[in-house]
Protein backbone atom coordinates (compact mmCIF):
# COMPACT_ATOMS: atom_id res chain seq x y z
CA UNK A 1 0.00 0.00 0.00
CA UNK A 2 1.12 3.08 -0.99
CA UNK A 3 2.62 5.27 1.99
CA UNK A 4 -0.10 8.52 1.51
CA UNK A 5 -3.02 5.82 1.80
CA UNK A 6 -1.45 4.16 4.78
CA UNK A 7 -1.34 7.52 6.25
CA UNK A 8 -4.47 8.79 5.29
CA UNK A 9 -5.82 5.46 7.24
CA UNK A 10 -3.64 6.01 9.94
CA UNK A 11 -5.49 9.90 10.41
CA UNK A 12 -8.86 8.47 9.88
CA UNK A 13 -8.16 5.69 12.97
CA UNK A 14 -7.15 9.02 15.04
CA UNK A 15 -9.75 10.84 14.21
CA UNK A 16 -12.58 8.05 15.12
CA UNK A 17 -11.46 8.00 18.38
CA UNK A 18 -11.68 11.36 19.24
CA UNK A 19 -8.47 12.58 18.65
CA UNK A 20 -8.41 16.27 17.84
CA UNK A 21 -7.05 17.89 14.36
CA UNK A 22 -4.20 19.04 15.20
CA UNK A 23 -0.08 18.77 14.27
CA UNK A 24 0.93 15.68 16.42
CA UNK A 25 3.90 15.82 14.27
CA UNK A 26 5.46 19.16 15.79
CA UNK A 27 5.04 17.38 19.06
CA UNK A 28 7.48 14.48 17.41
CA UNK A 29 10.13 16.43 15.93
CA UNK A 30 11.68 17.70 19.17
CA UNK A 31 12.64 14.49 19.83
CA UNK A 32 16.51 14.70 18.87
CA UNK A 33 17.43 10.49 19.00
CA UNK A 34 15.46 8.37 16.51
CA UNK A 35 12.15 8.05 17.05
CA UNK A 36 11.05 4.26 17.40
CA UNK A 37 7.38 4.55 17.81
CA UNK A 38 5.29 6.56 19.09
CA UNK A 39 1.11 6.34 19.83
CA UNK A 40 -1.47 7.13 21.29
CA UNK A 41 -2.69 6.32 24.57
CA UNK A 42 -4.59 8.03 28.01
CA UNK A 43 -8.21 8.06 27.42
CA UNK A 44 -8.60 8.52 23.79
CA UNK A 45 -7.25 4.37 23.74
CA UNK A 46 -9.49 3.68 26.38
CA UNK A 47 -12.14 4.87 24.43
CA UNK A 48 -13.54 7.98 27.17
CA UNK A 49 -11.98 11.24 25.79
CA UNK A 50 -13.51 14.42 26.88
CA UNK A 51 -13.97 17.75 24.97
CA UNK A 52 -11.03 19.15 26.72
CA UNK A 53 -9.12 15.79 27.13
CA UNK A 54 -5.15 16.36 26.25
CA UNK A 55 -3.33 14.20 24.05
CA UNK A 56 -0.94 11.48 25.81
CA UNK A 57 1.85 10.19 22.96
CA UNK A 58 4.68 7.53 24.44
CA UNK A 59 7.16 5.71 22.25
CA UNK A 60 10.52 4.64 22.42
CA UNK A 61 13.79 6.23 21.61
CA UNK A 62 17.25 5.28 20.73
CA UNK A 63 19.86 6.58 22.37
CA UNK A 64 23.37 6.61 21.02
CA UNK A 65 25.18 3.49 22.24
CA UNK A 66 27.85 5.87 23.52
CA UNK A 67 25.41 7.14 26.35
CA UNK A 68 24.81 4.06 27.69
CA UNK A 69 28.23 2.76 27.91
CA UNK A 70 30.11 6.41 28.70
CA UNK A 71 29.95 8.30 32.18
CA UNK A 72 27.33 10.66 31.51
CA UNK A 73 24.17 9.53 33.28
CA UNK A 74 21.79 8.05 29.88
CA UNK A 75 18.43 9.80 29.52
CA UNK A 76 16.54 6.69 29.65
CA UNK A 77 12.93 8.33 29.76
CA UNK A 78 12.25 11.75 28.24
CA UNK A 79 9.02 13.96 28.60
CA UNK A 80 8.40 16.24 25.69
CA UNK A 81 5.29 18.92 26.57
CA UNK A 82 3.68 21.47 23.87
CA UNK A 83 0.40 23.29 22.78
CA UNK A 84 -1.20 23.28 19.69
CA UNK A 85 -4.33 25.53 18.69
CA UNK A 86 -5.52 25.08 22.80
CA UNK A 87 -4.79 20.96 22.75
CA UNK A 88 -2.31 20.02 25.68
CA UNK A 89 0.05 17.62 24.37
CA UNK A 90 2.78 15.75 26.08
CA UNK A 91 5.28 13.00 24.49
CA UNK A 92 6.92 10.56 26.87
CA UNK A 93 9.41 8.27 25.61
CA UNK A 94 11.50 5.69 26.65
CA UNK A 95 14.97 4.35 25.65
CA UNK A 96 14.99 0.94 23.86
CA UNK A 97 16.28 -0.83 26.57
CA UNK A 98 14.75 0.24 29.33
CA UNK A 99 11.04 0.00 27.43
CA UNK A 100 12.33 -3.80 26.63
CA UNK A 101 12.97 -4.33 30.57
CA UNK A 102 9.64 -2.65 31.43
CA UNK A 103 8.17 -4.89 28.70
CA UNK A 104 9.50 -7.86 30.55
CA UNK A 105 7.60 -7.16 34.13
CA UNK A 106 3.87 -7.97 34.67
CA UNK A 107 3.35 -3.94 32.83
CA UNK A 108 0.06 -3.83 31.03
CA UNK A 109 0.74 -0.10 30.74
CA UNK A 110 3.69 -0.56 28.16
CA UNK A 111 2.23 -3.40 26.04
CA UNK A 112 -1.06 -1.25 25.85
CA UNK A 113 1.31 2.13 24.59
CA UNK A 114 3.05 -0.70 22.22
CA UNK A 115 -0.10 -2.27 21.02
CA UNK A 116 -2.31 1.09 20.70
CA UNK A 117 -3.65 1.05 17.39
CA UNK A 118 -3.70 4.77 17.42
CA UNK A 119 -0.11 4.69 15.73
CA UNK A 120 1.28 8.44 15.22
CA UNK A 121 4.50 7.38 13.93
CA UNK A 122 5.90 3.87 12.99
CA UNK A 123 9.14 1.85 12.30
CA UNK A 124 10.01 -1.97 11.37
CA UNK A 125 11.31 -2.09 14.85
CA UNK A 126 7.91 -0.69 15.80
CA UNK A 127 6.51 -3.80 14.47
CA UNK A 128 9.02 -6.65 15.77
CA UNK A 129 8.09 -5.38 19.25
CA UNK A 130 4.43 -5.63 18.40
CA UNK A 131 5.08 -8.83 17.12
CA UNK A 132 7.11 -9.98 19.90
CA UNK A 133 4.05 -8.87 22.33
CA UNK A 134 1.96 -12.17 23.20
CA UNK A 135 4.95 -13.85 24.28
CA UNK A 136 5.49 -11.41 27.08
CA UNK A 137 1.90 -12.02 28.52
CA UNK A 138 1.63 -13.67 31.68
CA UNK A 139 -0.46 -14.68 34.50
CA UNK A 140 1.17 -11.78 36.79
CA UNK A 141 0.03 -9.33 34.60
CA UNK A 142 -3.31 -9.03 36.49
CA UNK A 143 -1.25 -7.57 39.53
CA UNK A 144 -0.63 -4.64 37.59
CA UNK A 145 -4.75 -4.15 36.50
CA UNK A 146 -5.45 -5.32 40.41
CA UNK A 147 -3.24 -2.73 41.73
CA UNK A 148 -4.28 0.21 38.97
CA UNK A 149 -7.86 0.06 40.50
CA UNK A 150 -7.07 0.18 43.67
CA UNK A 151 -5.01 3.48 42.99
CA UNK A 152 -7.95 4.92 41.19
CA UNK A 153 -11.05 3.90 43.71
CA UNK A 154 -8.89 5.53 46.03
CA UNK A 155 -9.07 8.41 44.14
CA UNK A 156 -12.37 8.42 43.08
CA UNK A 157 -13.80 8.13 46.51
CA UNK A 158 -11.11 11.21 47.64
CA UNK A 159 -12.68 13.58 44.39
CA UNK A 160 -16.00 11.69 43.28
CA UNK A 161 -14.94 12.26 39.36
CA UNK A 162 -16.07 10.37 36.81
CA UNK A 163 -12.26 9.81 35.18
CA UNK A 164 -10.81 7.99 38.34
CA UNK A 165 -14.21 5.84 38.53
CA UNK A 166 -13.78 4.97 34.52
CA UNK A 167 -9.98 4.08 34.99
CA UNK A 168 -11.27 1.71 37.62
CA UNK A 169 -13.54 0.27 35.56
CA UNK A 170 -11.55 0.19 32.67
CA UNK A 171 -8.77 -1.63 34.11
CA UNK A 172 -10.45 -4.36 36.00
CA UNK A 173 -12.54 -5.07 32.42
CA UNK A 174 -9.08 -4.88 30.68
CA UNK A 175 -7.47 -7.55 33.52
CA UNK A 176 -10.25 -9.96 33.03
CA UNK A 177 -10.05 -10.15 29.92
CA UNK A 178 -6.93 -10.22 29.16
CA UNK A 179 -6.71 -13.74 31.96
CA UNK A 180 -9.84 -14.96 30.13
CA UNK A 181 -8.64 -14.73 26.50
CA UNK A 182 -4.86 -14.12 26.52
CA UNK A 183 -5.53 -10.86 24.97
CA UNK A 184 -5.33 -7.29 25.47
CA UNK A 185 -8.34 -4.78 25.11
CA UNK A 186 -8.29 -1.14 26.54
CA UNK A 187 -11.65 0.04 24.89
CA UNK A 188 -13.85 0.40 27.27
CA UNK A 189 -16.43 0.70 25.04
CA UNK A 190 -16.09 -2.39 23.47
CA UNK A 191 -15.39 -3.98 26.91
CA UNK A 192 -18.64 -2.61 27.80
CA UNK A 193 -19.95 -5.09 25.60
CA UNK A 194 -18.67 -8.33 27.74
CA UNK A 195 -21.10 -10.10 30.22
CA UNK A 196 -18.58 -8.86 33.44
CA UNK A 197 -19.29 -5.18 32.69
CA UNK A 198 -22.07 -3.23 34.91
CA UNK A 199 -25.18 -2.07 32.65
CA UNK A 200 -24.43 1.71 33.28
CA UNK A 201 -21.06 1.78 31.63
CA UNK A 202 -22.22 3.41 28.85
CA UNK A 203 -23.82 6.35 30.58
CA UNK A 204 -20.94 7.24 32.71
CA UNK A 205 -18.84 7.15 29.42
CA UNK A 206 -21.39 9.82 28.26
CA UNK A 207 -21.64 11.46 30.87
CA UNK A 208 -17.63 12.02 30.93
CA UNK A 209 -18.00 13.55 27.28
CA UNK A 210 -18.59 17.26 28.72
CA UNK A 211 -15.79 17.51 31.52
CA UNK A 212 -12.37 15.89 31.49
CA UNK A 213 -12.49 16.31 35.67
CA UNK A 214 -16.72 15.95 35.66
CA UNK A 215 -18.36 15.00 39.39
CA UNK A 216 -19.61 11.64 38.81
CA UNK A 217 -23.23 12.81 40.08
CA UNK A 218 -25.92 10.66 40.58
CA UNK A 219 -25.57 8.33 37.60
CA UNK A 220 -24.97 5.62 39.69
CA UNK A 221 -25.97 5.13 43.78
CA UNK A 222 -22.46 4.57 45.56
CA UNK A 223 -23.01 1.35 47.96
CA UNK A 224 -24.11 0.03 43.77
CA UNK A 225 -20.76 0.78 42.57
CA UNK A 226 -18.63 -0.51 45.74
CA UNK A 227 -20.46 -3.27 45.78
CA UNK A 228 -19.86 -3.82 42.02
CA UNK A 229 -16.54 -3.17 41.68
CA UNK A 230 -15.48 -5.70 44.59
CA UNK A 231 -17.42 -8.10 42.50
CA UNK A 232 -14.81 -7.74 39.37
CA UNK A 233 -11.62 -7.63 41.94
CA UNK A 234 -13.35 -11.79 43.00
CA UNK A 235 -13.90 -11.51 38.92
CA UNK A 236 -10.35 -10.91 38.13
CA UNK A 237 -8.85 -13.15 40.73
CA UNK A 238 -10.84 -16.07 39.13
CA UNK A 239 -10.03 -15.41 35.94
CA UNK A 240 -6.24 -15.28 36.72
CA UNK A 241 -6.70 -18.27 38.89
CA UNK A 242 -7.92 -19.83 35.79
CA UNK A 243 -5.80 -18.43 33.24
CA UNK A 244 -4.07 -20.37 30.45
CA UNK A 245 -1.50 -17.45 30.43
CA UNK A 246 2.34 -18.54 31.40
CA UNK A 247 4.25 -17.00 34.69
CA UNK A 248 6.94 -15.94 33.04
CA UNK A 249 7.20 -14.27 29.38
CA UNK A 250 8.71 -15.96 26.93
CA UNK A 251 9.81 -13.77 24.46
CA UNK A 252 12.83 -12.39 26.82
CA UNK A 253 15.68 -13.82 24.60
CA UNK A 254 14.18 -12.46 21.00
CA UNK A 255 13.50 -9.48 22.86
CA UNK A 256 17.11 -9.26 24.18
CA UNK A 257 18.27 -9.86 20.29
CA UNK A 258 15.93 -7.60 19.04
CA UNK A 259 17.80 -4.69 21.62
CA UNK A 260 20.90 -5.35 20.68
CA UNK A 261 20.57 -5.89 16.75
CA UNK A 262 18.74 -2.76 16.76
CA UNK A 263 21.44 -0.92 18.61
CA UNK A 264 24.89 -1.96 16.83
CA UNK A 265 22.87 -1.32 13.60
CA UNK A 266 22.52 2.07 14.67
CA UNK A 267 26.21 2.57 16.01
CA UNK A 268 27.69 1.10 12.56
CA UNK A 269 25.54 3.66 10.66
CA UNK A 270 26.98 6.34 13.00
CA UNK A 271 23.76 7.13 14.13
Amino acid sequence: MPETSVAADRNAVLRAAGLPAVDLAALLAQQRDPLLFATVSGAHLYGFPSRDSDVDLRGVHLLPAADLVGLREPEETRTLMGEHDGVEMDLVTHDLRKFARLLLRPNGYVLEQLLSPLVVHTTPVHRELTALAPGLLTAHHAHHYRGFAGTQWRLFEKTGELKPLLYTLRVLLTGIHLMAAGRLQPHLPTLAGEPDAPAYVPELIAAKEAAEHGPAGDVVPPDRLRADVAALHARLDDAQAATALPTAPAGRDALHDLVVRVRLGAAAAGI
